[in-house]
C-alpha cells in the first residue's frame, strides 16, 4: 500500500520537484513540509480522510501542490474553474463535499453555489516572490471526523466521467491506484531525476494529474507547471524550461506543430528525450510531423480516468513504436472480450478490458452501472479494439462512438484517417448524423491547415479513393476551429447537435 505523501520520498531534499515559468521551483524538502502543514490545517478546518474536498484553482504550481497537499490529508475532487454556476452546483452536490478550495481574490460562480449549499469555503493564498506552488490555507474552523494523513486504501481522488446522454458517473481512485499508475508510467518512460516535465495539461483532468504531476514525482524529477496549453507562449516555455518531455493531447500536438515553422531556432536549441501523446488517437501523419520536427520519439499512450490513467504504452527506442497503436499493456493486465465475457485471441476484434492495481474499485454509489462496468474481475473499457501477435493494441473505436449506416457498422477512425492524409488537412473528426432511411449517415468536421486551399468536393474524392463508397462522408463541414471538450479534446457525441445538424435528413 502507497500514498502520495509516501511517494514524495522519492525525490532528494534540495532537488526541485514542482516549477512554473519565471519562478523559483519548489524543493522536494519545502514540498513535503507543505503538504504537512496543509494536513494539520485541512484537519482544524473539520476535514479529514475520505472527506471529498472540491477544487476550483487555475491551472499553475498552486493547484498542483494543492492536489498533493489535500490528497495527503482528505479526498481531492478538482473541478473545471470554467463551470457555469449550475453545473458547480450540480458537482458539489453529487460529490457531498465537506469543503469547496478557491484562489483568494478570484470570482468564481464556485462560491455562490457553495453558499446555496451549505458548504464551507477555504481560501488558497500565494506570494509569487515565493517558490512555485507554496500557499496558505484558510478558513473557518470545524472538527475533523478522522484527521491524520491518508491511508493506501483512503480514496486520493474522485473525477466524473464525461457522460453524453446518461448521468455523469463518479471514479473514486484510491492512493494504491494513483500511485500504482503514476510508477506504471514513470517506468515507462525511464523517468530519472534528472527528467524535467513541462505540463500543458489542465490539472483538473487525470492526464496532467497522474501523467506530469505524480509520474514526474514518482522519479524524483521536476514538472514545470504552466497556466494551461498556449499555443502562442509554448515556444517561449520550451526555450525558457529546457524541458526533456511534455505530454498533451493531439489537437494540442497539433497546434504547437502549426507554429514550429516561426520556432525553428528554439526548435534546434531544445533537447527533447520524447513526446508522450495520450486521452485521444493521435493521427499516424500527426506523430510523423512531431518526429520530423523535433528530432525525438512520439510516445503514444492509452488511458482513461477509470484505470488512473495509464493502461498501454508505445515503448522508447530501441522498443518497437508502430503508428496507429497505443503500444503495449504498460501497467494493468489488458485483454480483448467478446459479449459474452470470453476473452479472444490476438487478431480477433472486440472490447478492451483491463484489470491492475491502477484500476478503481468501482463507481461510486451505482451498483447497476459496476454490473456492467466489471467481467469476471475485468474492467471493460467501451472501447473496441485488436491485438497483434506481439501484444501491440490498436483502437478500432469507441463502441458508443461507431456509426450504423443503415446496418453497416463504420468506424469513425477509419474515416478520420483517410481525411488526415489530405496535404491540406490539418485536423479531421467523423461523426453520425441522423438519417430518415439509413438510421445515421456519415458527416466530418474539417480544419485545412495555415495558407493551404480545398474544397469539399476535392476532399470527399480524395477520401473515396481510399475509403469504400458507404464509409465516404456525405457531407465535409470546413470550419475554423472543431468544438473541442474542456481538456482539449476532440468529442465526436453530440458534435452534429452543435453544429446543427442533429435534425433528421
Amino acid at each position: 500500500m502507497t500514498t502520495i505523501l509516501e511517494l514524495l520520498k522519492h525525490g532528494d531534499e534540495a532537488a526541485p520537484a514542482i516549477g512554473a515559468p519565471d519562478r523559483e521551483p519548489l524543493s522536494y524538502g519545502a514540498l513535503r513540509s507543505q503538504v504537512k502543514e496543509t494536513l494539520v490545517e485541512l484537519n482544524k478546518l473539520g476535514v479529514g480522510r475520505n472527506d471529498a474536498v472540491a477544487i476550483v484553482l487555475p491551472n499553475g504550481p498552486e493547484m498542483a501542490v494543492a492536489f498533493i497537499a489535500i490528497a495527503s490529508a482528505a479526498t481531492t475532487a478538482p473541478l473545471n474553474p470554467g463551470y457555469t454556476a449550475q453545473e458547480f452546483e450540480f458537482y458539489l452536490q453529487d460529490l457531498d463535499s465537506k469543503l469547496l478550495v478557491v484562489q483568494d481574490g478570484m470570482e468564481t460562480p464556485a462560491t455562490g453555489a457553495a453558499e446555496r449549499l451549505g458548504i464551507p469555503v477555504a481560501r488558497l493564498s500565494f506570494n509569487p516572490e515565493q517558490p512555485a506552488g507554496t500557499f496558505t490555507l484558510r478558513g473557518a474552523a470545524g472538527q475533523a471526523r478522522e484527521p491524520g494523513p491518508a491511508q493506501g486504501s483512503d480514496v486520493a481522488l474522485v473525477l466524473h466521467t464525461s457522460g453524453t446522454t446518461a448521468r455523469p458517473k463518479i471514479v473514486p481512485l484510491s492512493h494504491d491506484n494513483v500511485c500504482a499508475s503514476a510508477h506504471n508510467i514513470a517506468s515507462t518512460l525511464a523517468l530519472q531525476a534528472q527528467d524535467h516535465c513541462l505540463n500543458v495539461m489542465p490539472l483538473f483532468h487525470i492526464h496532467g494529474l497522474i501523467a506530469a504531476v505524480l509520474g514526474s514525482l514518482d522519479a524524483g524529477a521536476l514538472v514545470t507547471c504552466t497556466p494551461g496549453f498556449n499555443a502562442l507562449k509554448f515556444f517561449g516555455w520550451l526555450e525558457t524550461a529546457n524541458p526533456s518531455w511534455y505530454t498533451a493531447v493531439p489537437t494540442m500536438h497539433q497546434a504547437i506543430l502549426s507554429r514550429a515553422g516561426r520556432n525553428e531556432a528554439i526548435i534546434e536549441q531544445t533537447k527533447l528525450r520524447f513526446i508522450r501523446s495520450s486521452s485521444a488517437s493521435l493521427p499516424p501523419p500527426v506523430m510523423e510531423q512531431l518526429e520530423a520536427t523535433f528530432k525525438a520519439p512520439v510516445i503514444e499512450s492509452y488511458g482513461m480516468t477509470e484505470a488512473a490513467h495509464q493502461m498501454a504504452s508505445n515503448p522508447l527506442p530501441p522498443g518497437a513504436r508502430k503508428p496507429g497503436s497505443v503500444g503495449l499493456a504498460a501497467g494493468p493486465e489488458i485483454g480483448i472480450m467478446d459479449n459474452e465475457g470470453r476473452l479472444l485471441e490476438a487478431g480477433e476484434i472486440g472490447e478492451i478490458v483491463v484489470r491492475g492495481s491502477n484500476i478503481t474499485p468501482g463507481y461510486q454509489s451505482n451498483p447497476q452501472a459496476n454490473n456492467k462496468a466489471f467481467t469476471n474481475g475485468w474492467f471493460r473499457t467501451g472501447d473496441q479494439g485488436v491485438m497483434d501477435d506481439e501484444g501491440y493494441l490498436r483502437l478500432t473505436d469507441r463502441l458508443k462512438e461507431i456509426i450504423n449506416r443503415g446496418g453497416e457498422k463504420i468506424s469513425p477512425r477509419e474515416v478520420d484517417e483517410a481525411l488526415m492524409r489530405h496535404p491540406a488537412v490539418d485536423q479531421a473528426v467523423t461523426f453520425a448524423v441522423p438519417h430518415s432511411k439509413l438510421g445515421e449517415d456519415i458527416a466530418a468536421a474539417v480544419v485545412l491547415k495555415e495558407g493551404a486551399s480545398a474544397d469539399a468536393q476535392e476532399i470527399r474524392a480524395f477520401v473515396s479513393e481510399r475509403l469504400a463508397n458507404m464509409k465516404v462522408p456525405r457531407k465535409i463541414l470546413l470550419l475554423d476551429e472543431i468544438p473541442k471538450g474542456a481538456t482539449g479534446k476532440l468529442q465526436r457525441i453530440g458534435l452534429a447537435k452543435k453544429l446543427g445538424l442533429a435534425n433528421t435528413a
